[in-house]
């Protein structure tokens, strides 16, 4: 993910949420956030997993901004 997580600052930003709002809400730093969308950090898998249901997307979408088609 050398580019953080794309979809989840296209959500966050959708649903009009801070970095703080998400973080204080998942228990987590404000940085923690900053740094998975830039790349920084990587979550691991069972950050994943709350932030997919968290904004109720995939983890596809929180990785490419994009959902994941079956084709």
């Amino acid at each position: 993910m050398e580019n953080g997580l794309i979809g989840l600052r296209i959500i966050r930003k959708k649903k009009k949420l801070s970095q703080l709002k998400v973080a204080t809400d998942l228990s987590i730093s404000r940085e923690a956030i900053s740094y998975y969308e830039t790349g920084k950090r990587n979550p691991d898998i069972n950050m994943l997993c709350t932030l997919s249901k968290y904004f109720n997307v995939s983890i596809d979408f929180l990785i490419t901004g994009k959902e994941f088609e079956n084709n």
